[in-house]
Parts: C-alpha cells; sequence; structure tokens
C-alpha cells in the first residue's frame, strides 16, 4: 500500500473516528464522575478525589480536542483562540493529573511516614488545584499564537525565536516530562513492591509459592492494579506522540509536513485523544464495586422513570 493511499484512509476514517470518540468519551466521563461522586466504590477518599478530577479534565479533552476542535472545526469564529488555549489547558490538566494520582500512590505504596501527611483528602485537593491554576497560566501564551478569527499561528510565532522556545517548552512539559516521570515513578513502585513481598514471606515463613492467601498482600494487590492499568494506559497510547514529538525536537523539523510525519501525526493524535476515553472502562474492570456502582448508576433513570409510571398509574 502507498503512504498517498494511507493518507487518504486517515482523511476519511478521522471524521467518522472522532464522532465515536466524542459519544464514547462524553458518556463514559459523565458515568465516571457521577458514579465516583455517590462514594460508594470502596475507594478512599483522596483516590476518589483523584479519579473525578481526571474525570473530568478528560471530559473536557474531548469537548475542546474532540467535539470543537475537531469535529465542529470552529474556524473563522471569534472565540476560536479560546476554544484553542482551553484544548492545550484541557490536555495538559489530564496528563498531569495523572502524573499526581501516580506519584500520591507510589507515596501511599513506599514511604509510610509520608503517606498519612501527603495522602490525604485536604492533600489531594490542594495537588488538584495547584495542577488546574498551573495548567491554565502555562497555557495562556496560546491565547495570542493564532490569528484572531483565522485560528492559524501567527508569522510572528512561527519565525520569532520566543515562540519557538515556548513551543519548544511546552513539548517536553507535555507530555515529554510527565510520560519519564510516571515511567520512574511506576518503576520505584514496583521494584518497592517486590522487595517488600519477598520480606513478608520470610517473615510468614511461606516459601516456594507459599502463602498465596495472606491477606494483606492481597488487598496491597488490588490497590496497585488500578495505578498500573491506568500508568499503562497512558504511556502505550502517548507513546506515539511522544516519539513523534522527540524526532521533531531532534531534526527541528516542527513545520515540515512530509507523507510519513503526515501519517505519524494522524495516529499519534488518535491514540492521545483516545486516552481521555479509556479510564472509566479501566476502574469498571479493575474494581468491582466501581463496576456495580456503574450498573447502578446506568439503571438508576429507568429505574426511576418506571417508579414515577407505575405511581402515576396507580393515582
Amino acid at each position: 500500500m502507498r503512504i498517498d493511499d494511507v493518507i487518504y484512509f486517515f482523511n476519511d476514517f478521522r471524521p467518522y473516528y472522532y464522532r465515536v470518540l466524542a459519544v464514547i468519551g462524553v458518556l463514559s466521563n459523565v458515568v465516571a464522575i457521577v458514579t465516583l461522586s455517590r462514594g460508594r466504590c470502596g475507594l478512599s477518599e483522596c483516590v476518589t478525589w483523584y479519579l473525578e478530577a481526571m474525570a473530568v479534565a478528560d471530559l473536557l479533552v474531548v469537548v475542546f480536542q474532540v467535539i470543537l476542535i475537531r469535529i465542529y472545526l470552529i474556524y473563522y469564529t471569534p472565540e476560536c483562540n479560546i476554544i484553542h488555549t482551553m484544548g492545550y489547558v484541557s490536555v495538559a490538566c489530564s496528563v498531569w493529573l495523572t502524573v499526581a494520582f501516580t506519584l500520591d500512590r507510589t507515596v501511599a505504596i513506599c514511604f509510610q511516614k509520608l503517606k498519612t501527611r501527603y495522602c490525604t483528602e485536604k492533600g489531594a485537593a490542594t495537588v488538584i488545584a495547584v495542577v488546574s491554576v498551573l495548567s491554565v497560566l502555562t497555557n495562556i501564551p496560546w491565547y495570542f499564537t493564532y490569528k484572531i478569527h483565522i485560528c492559524w499561528a501567527s508569522i510572528e510565532f512561527v519565525y520569532s525565536p520566543v515562540w519557538a522556545a515556548f513551543d519548544w517548552g511546552h513539548r517536553i512539559l507535555t507530555p515529554v516530562v510527565p510520560f519519564v516521570l510516571i515511567l520512574l515513578l511506576n518503576a520505584i513502585t514496583v521494584r518497592h513492591i517486590l522487595m517488600a513481598g519477598v520480606v513478608r514471606r520470610k517473615l510468614r515463613g511461606q516459601r516456594n509459592g507459599e502463602g498465596k492467601d495472606d491477606p494483606e498482600m492481597k488487598n496491597r494487590r488490588r490497590s496497585i492494579i488500578l495505578l498500573f492499568a491506568i500508568s499503562a494506559s497512558f504511556i502505550l497510547l502517548w507513546m506515539t506522540r511522544v516519539v513523534i514529538l522527540a524526532i521533531e525536537q531532534i531534526t527541528v523539523q516542527y513545520f515540515l509536513m512530509t507523507a510519513s510525519k503526515l501519517v505519524g501525526d494522524y495516529l499519534g493524535e488518535m491514540l492521545q485523544l483516545f486516552s481521555s476515553c479509556t479510564n472509566m472502562f479501566i476502574y469498571a474492570v479493575t474494581q468491582r464495586k466501581f463496576r456495580e456502582e456503574v450498573i447502578n448508576t446506568v439503571k438508576y433513570p429507568f429505574t426511576a422513570i418506571l417508579k414515577s409510571s407505575a405511581e402515576s398509574w396507580k393515582i
């Protein structure tokens, strides 16, 4: 298959892909927000805060990056600068909240003394607020990079060394640095788990594969499955985007558009945006109580309608 045929395929496929992604993204994140807000999922308040914040950020990514920018194509409108800026803000917030959640779970698992001070509801709320504010502040300059009413990068942005430095810093800050941090934090967590598991089996005198019924190990295993699933999803779906950005930085080909680079950009963009729709399904697969609450949340409107109809018939 020629590269031109691949490009034509992506050009035909992407509009349908983004429409399906918008439906899945909005529904999944809204269900996750509603389910988590009920507080019946068996998760700690700290974890619930992070997961809710991540769901809200992912929902904003779907709204701004998918629906407004890629489906409705909000060009030649006075609001296009604001929408593009909010698109960058939502992505930064989603990415760095994933880092914050990973750090919180690493502290909870590996640093017991720091856990009592950091892994709290107040601590989670503070971190979420800081990440949100910094995401807004660091992306405000994007508002000034587009020509008003056109939403194309201005000549000053393309050729100015100041804007080039800002663009370079943005690419490093999101997502290269978070990508590396998540890998590092998970490596620390895995190393601690392996060492702690060996020590615990020795203390209990359970060697050679024994001790599978250790309740402490079971609780710890359940608590880290969610962390690793979210981290793995982020790494896999962002990997293409990170590799392409790295190649652009090394070869200094920010605006040179070749056929192969165009295909890579399409694929990386599609996978990156898909990452904003996966967390709810990860929660459902890895957390039994969350799965049960999702079913109750989805059933609630129908049961309420049936109950209301039954009462009206009695009247």
